[in-house]
């Protein structure tokens, strides 16, 4: 007789990773930071190498702390996990079960209706609005007495738009108090719009939302694999119920600590993605490819851009790996392209240019020229 079988699983997909880039190609489909870590990261993690046969802190405590300080909130209302993502699963899975609704935009976040599945709930997917942006109103109008959760991703992955900060607080206020808001903030160092929507303010005011970051995106970190929530006091606890036992590393917990101590230096690393995304957004602009104005550290392209031709998310990612950069294709959909440094925006100008599909002489005429490292 064979194995009995969870037949639900059968609905979710296995996660897909960005593709990995082949020798002489650069790959921009996974979000990494471009830089290596700090010097004081990696002597912080040589020094912690003699002790590896040593079970972790699974409260995280030397972590939370650090946080608690840095964002001015009680320790105890700060959950760690392997990533952002583990994170979202441990809210997931403390919240929402069988019968129960979780709300989100989409597209977004990939793992969302896999992890909502997996803990045997059901996602809704309440489609972007014309703009690539959550339309609030529709996941209003979707939540339900069943509804447990409701996830906004801002900025949004793979989009890259944010919600506003005016109308992030009217759309917490609306929903249900039963109904906890997570509002993931695994971008935000990149976001410079002018007032933007600071998700631990309405952690503060609001006693229905938690926030999720990482370390995997501005900190470098995503090889060792440590993110956090921030939630009220009983959903933390539920949290560190759910988590997997000792699940982040002694090594990930002593680089987010050195990182966090290193924030100065770090901005000035985020800073030049930041300088390296507008120019990737230029230049895609003036190719004709209609890019998203993005907050994240990538541009997304939706299919349906012209260019010379109307261009398809598959053309366009033939268009890049024949040139040697490795995108994140999303069939049908668009083209997520990560940032790296002036080399990798330089890298993926010269792939569009040469591909034969787009107006070249567009972005010439923006003064975005190939191996200046920026404009001219």
């Amino acid at each position: 007789m064979p194995l009995q079988r969870r037949t639900s699983l059968s609905l979710v997909p296995a996660y897909r990773q960005g593709r990995p880039a082949p020798e002489g190609a650069v790959k921009l489909s996974s979000n990494e930071s471009p830089h290596p870590p700090l010097a004081s990261v990696r002597d912080a993690l040589a020094a912690e190498l003699g002790s590896v046969q040593v079970y972790p802190d699974m409260s995280g405590a030397r972590v939370r702390e650090l946080l608690a300080e840095r964002h001015g909130v009680a320790a105890e209302s700060i959950s760690l996990g392997a990533g952002s993502v583990e994170v979202a699963s441990q809210l997931i899975h403390s919240r929402a079960g069988d019968g129960d609704e979780v709300v989100f935009a989409w597209r977004s976040f990939e793992a969302y209706p896999s992890l909502v599945r997996i803990a045997g709930a059901t996602p809704v997917e309440v489609p972007l609005d014309a703009d690539a942006r959550h339309d609030l109103d529709a996941m209003l109008a979707a939540i339900t007495p069943r509804t447990r959760l409701v996830f906004v991703c801002n900025p949004n992955n793979p989009t890259g738009t944010v919600v506003a900060a005016e109308a992030l607080e009217r759309f917490v206020d609306a929903v249900p108090r039963d109904v906890l808001v997570v509002i993931d903030e695994a971008y935000v160092h990149f976001d410079r719009t002018p007032e933007r929507a600071d998700g631990l303010d309405l952690f503060r005011r609001f006693p229905h939302v938690a926030v999720l970051h990482t370390f995997s995106k501005a900190y470098g970190l995503a090889g060792l694999r440590i993110g956090y929530a921030i939630a009220p006091l009983e959903v933390a606890e539920e949290l560190r119920k759910v988590a997997v036992p000792f699940g982040v590393t002694n090594l990930a917990q002593t680089a987010a600590a050195a990182s966090l101590r290193a924030e100065d230096e770090l901005a000035i690393r985020i800073d030049e993605v930041v300088a390296e995304r507008e120019r990737m957004f230029a230049a895609l602009d003036a190719l004709g490819l209609g890019p998203v104005r993005s907050e994240a550290n990538f541009v997304w392209v939706p299919e349906g851009s012209t260019g010379v031709e109307p261009v398809t998310a598959a053309d366009l990612g033939a268009a890049l790996e024949a040139g040697g950069v490795i995108a994140r294709v999303f069939p049908g959909e668009g083209v997520r392209i990560s940032c790296g440094t002036a080399a990798d925006t330089d890298r993926v100008v010269a792939a569009l240019e040469g591909a034969g599909l787009f107006d070249a002489s567009l972005a010439a005429d923006t003064g975005i020229l190939v191996g200046n490292g920026g404009a001219a």
